[in-house]
């Protein structure tokens, strides 16, 4: 029997497949769709200049991190005689964005944690206690049991309602309930439980409480971006009384120390973004550099895989604009032409393009050609499948235009087959992989290659939350029927029931992928992360069904200025 990978190869090769000769190039007189995208309204923020002096500043700061370092580990170490005091001082470092700072100390304490899992649970009771310690050995990946939740439900198997008095403990196991996998029935109650009640109490509540209630029913530790998230967390742990002033100065330095580093590739990938001049060449396309960049770097933060955010940003604005092409301007024809050309990957084909495809055919071309100057010889076989990835790529932007052109509306299995691979996210997490240096194996590659549960998953909660974000726009200037139009018409409901059934199948897609990183893991946990933050970055994209990444809104606005313009107050 034929793999899912290849199955869905051969269908969209058979798909773009008419059996006729290229087709000639369109008349320029051809009327075009477009869809009037806003320009971008960064201007030249992020244009920046260094200084010797600025050398001099950041030689400093690395002291300074290094030494605070120094005494969060001690802290961190000193703290093993209290358990519960020890995973408080974990779930701190980690919401505030440093734990990659820690990785092997953090690792080790929660091994000891999982291994003495059933001695600490006789003598600890606490449903807050409870609650941390199942969501913090269950994010390392421990595949621990729900079943100690039993202990907070009555006979008949629902949550006491004396929880309610515990507005701590309530949001400890809401947090915990959003690391459920499938058939874990507790999990989905407790979520069910602790939502309908926190929703009732915050308003009750006094901050700083309140702040984190109000915050955690709007986006889950779980769906959260570190990097975003620790910035207004460092206001709550501030105020917490037994706060450690080491861990929250080095929370800030690093906040900053990164967001200088972040401005400084910014800037150099703008650099390569202006001299493609796109928003002349190109004026129908979306210029979402700045926009991509925070998407990668989010995703991507560590401050050592400088080339992975740059090569995958620079990816990234590439496939938008391939998108646009095919959604927004190009004709039937022209398509069918530049698909072609890239299944041959031959910078020869550039001629036989059109005048106006051909800055994105040698831009992808040349962006490729900087990755495989990139990598050695051993690891030729990861850009191989990265270009392969690319090809299944604009297929299935040529089914979807077919479609479109031919006014066929698929059944929504038909549409997810191609759509999980439009939206970009399987060839994003190749290039992500080639960026993460010799951790990315051949046999990761391999793995990757077979279209993996976390891969479809995380790629289905970013189609799911695009399309439900866009598709009145879409419908309003002409495009193809989004997994909404072809639900609707397949089973003959409203939009607000399509809506319904879309956010039970992100449910379990989200269950998939806290699934999928679990011990023992396909492949290491630091590659895994990586299609986690990409799923989470749709749920800061596309929440409330709202396109923030096409239509700037506040929210993304702010979320931009907070990670790459405004610095933390130290």
């Amino acid at each position: 029997m034929l793999s899912a990978r290849v199955s869905l190869h051969m269908a969209l090769i058979l798909a773009t497949s008419n059996g006729s000769s290229p087709a000639p190039v369109a008349n320029p007189e051809t009327n075009r769709r477009t869809a009037n995208y806003q320009p971008s309204i960064w201007g030249n923020t992020f244009i920046v200049s260094h200084t010797p002096e600025d050398e001099i500043t950041l030689a400093h700061k690395e002291q300074q991190l290094e030494d605070l370092k120094e005494e969060v580990r001690r802290e961190l170490m000193a703290a093993a005689s209290n358990p519960s005091k020890q995973l408080k001082f974990i779930d701190a470092v980690q919401r505030l964005g440093v734990a990659y700072h820690f990785e092997k100390e953090i690792e080790e304490a929660l091994q000891n944690t999982y291994d003495n899992y059933h001695c600490i649970d006789d003598i600890n009771d606490d449903l807050y206690d409870v609650a941390l310690r199942f969501r913090l050995l269950r994010q390392q990946g421990f595949n621990i049991s729900c079943d100690i939740f039993n202990r907070y439900t009555d006979e008949k198997g629902r949550f006491k309602e004396s929880l309610i008095n515990d507005a701590c403990g309530l949001l400890g196991l809401y947090e915990a309930a959003h690391l459920r996998v499938g058939e874990e029935d507790i999990l989905d109650e407790a979520l069910a439980f602790t939502t309908t009640h926190l929703k009732s109490m915050v308003e009750h509540l006094e901050y700083p409480l309140a702040a984190q209630v109000t915050h955690a029913l709007y986006r889950p530790l779980r769906k959260g971006l570190e990097r975003l998230e620790a910035r207004p967390f460092m206001s709550i742990y501030e105020d917490e009384a037994s706060h450690s002033k080491a861990l929250l100065k080095l929370a800030k330095l690093d906040f900053n120390q990164l967001q200088s580093l972040y401005k400084k590739e910014l800037s150099n990938i703008l650099g390569w973004w202006k001299d493609l001049d796109f928003s002349s060449k190109l004026p129908f396309v979306r210029d979402r550099l700045v926009e991509g960049y925070f998407w990668i770097a989010t995703a991507c933060f560590e401050p050592q895989y400088s080339y992975a955010r740059r090569i995958q940003t620079k990816l990234h604005a590439l496939i938008t604009t391939t998108d646009d092409i095919f959604d927004a301007y190009g004709t039937l024809e022209e398509l069918e032409l530049f698909t072609e050309a890239i299944g041959r990957w031959d910078i020869d084909s550039t001629h036989q393009l059109p005048e106006y495809m051909k800055p994105c055919y040698q831009a992808v071309f040349d962006a490729y050609k900087e990755i495989e100057e990139m990598e050695n010889t051993e690891r030729s076989h990861s850009v191989h499948k990265a270009k392969d990835a690319m090809k299944n790529l604009v297929q299935a932007y040529l089914v979807e235009a077919k479609w479109f052109h031919g006014k066929y509306i698929p059944t929504i299995e038909e549409y997810m087959r191609v759509a999980l691979v439009s939206i970009g996210a399987p060839v994003l997490t190749f290039i992500s992989f080639i960026g993460m240096g010799e951790i990315a194996t051949k046999e990761v590659f391999d793995w990757l290659q077979q279209n993996p549960k976390i891969v479809r998953a995380s790629s289905k909660v970013i189609r799911l939350m695009d399309d439900m974000a866009t598709h009145k726009f879409e419908q309003e200037r002409g495009h193809i029927a989004s997994s909404i139009e072809c639900y609707m018409k397949q089973h003959g409901v409203s939009e607000q029931q399509a809506y319904g059934e879309f956010h039970k199948q992100l449910e379990n897609a989200w269950k998939d992928i806290n699934e999928e990183c679990l011990k023992p893991t396909a492949v290491p946990m630091l590659l895994l992360s990586r299609l986690l933050n990409f799923a989470r970055a749709a749920d800061v994209m596309y929440k409330g069904q709202k396109d923030e990444f096409t239509h700037l809104g506040e929210v993304m606005k702010n979320n931009i200025s907070m990670l790459l313009i405004d610095p933390v107050p130290i």
